[in-house]
Order: structure tokens, then sequence, then C-alpha cells
């Protein structure tokens, strides 16, 4: 159950460094190099209201404990666009607490307000307690994930 105290903010320049911390952690969980050059890409992109990618804070007691990044993804086969959700990640210290299903119900809200009908992400396979949220909120597909390096 979502916790009442848990308050959804654009990013902006207070929450900059509680931001990048929690970037820090998801590349750190998925066992990426984190550059200030990359954050300073990504963090220029969220506030960019011309750019696809999107972003939220989840704020506890005004300090930021998740993060999300989300963008408009075009589905040929629709002939309309959809939602793509690239980033969650929630504090490990304030896991538990529901702030990820408060993520999802902005991500939610989001996607209705811009006519997106579906919002699709993926993750790792051994990531298995985001996966027991994910099966929870939402219907998993029988898609392979294939990268080509170029």
């Amino acid at each position: 159950m979502p916790s009442p105290d848990v308050i959804i903010a654009s990013p902006n320049d207070a929450l900059k460094a509680g931001w990048r911390t929690l970037y820090n952690g998801y590349a750190t969980f998925y066992n990426r190099e984190m550059t200030d050059d990359i954050a300073a890409a990504v963090w220029s992109w969220i506030n960019d209201p011309a750019h696809e990618l999107n972003g939220a804070v989840a704020l506890v007691d005004g300090t930021p404990a998740g993060l999300i990044h989300f963008r408009r993804m075009p589905s040929p086969l629709r002939g309309a666009d959809i939602g793509f959700l690239d980033d969650m990640f929630i504090d490990p210290a304030m896991r538990g607490r529901g702030i990820a299903d408060v993520l999802f119900e902005h991500l939610h809200a989001e996607a209705k307000a811009r006519g997106w009908d579906i919002v699709r992400w993926i993750t790792a396979d051994d990531n298995y307690r985001a996966r027991s949220l994910y099966d929870r909120l939402s219907k998993k597909t029988s898609w392979n994930l294939y990268e080509m390096p170029v």
C-alpha cells in the first residue's frame, strides 16, 4: 500500500544532488559506470521540456528516495505512441514503504494524460524483488530483448 508521506516532484536544482545519489545507486545496481558526463546529459534531458526523456523524483520528508525516467515511444503496429519506462530506482534504505507504487501511480497518470494506452519496460532477469512488484502491477510479455553493438 502506498505511503501517504511520498510526494512526487519534478527534477529541479534543489533535488539535483539527491537525484544524482539515486542515479549513482541505479548504475551501481546494474554494474554500469556512472560518470559526471553521463549524469549531466541525463539531468539536462529530464530538465529540457523539448527532450523526449521525462523524470520524476519521489520525496519522503523532502528527501529524494526514488526516481523514475520515462519517455514516449512510437508503436508502429498501433499507429500510436506508447510509453517506455527507462529507469526506476528506490533508495535501498527506503524500500518497502510503497514508494515504487507511488511512482507507478504517477507514471500511470502521465501515460493517461499523454494518450498512451500502455507503458513498457525491461528489467534484469535476476531482479526478483522488482519483478515481484512488476508482476503485481502489470503483465509480463513473451518478448526477448536483443542488443546489436554498433
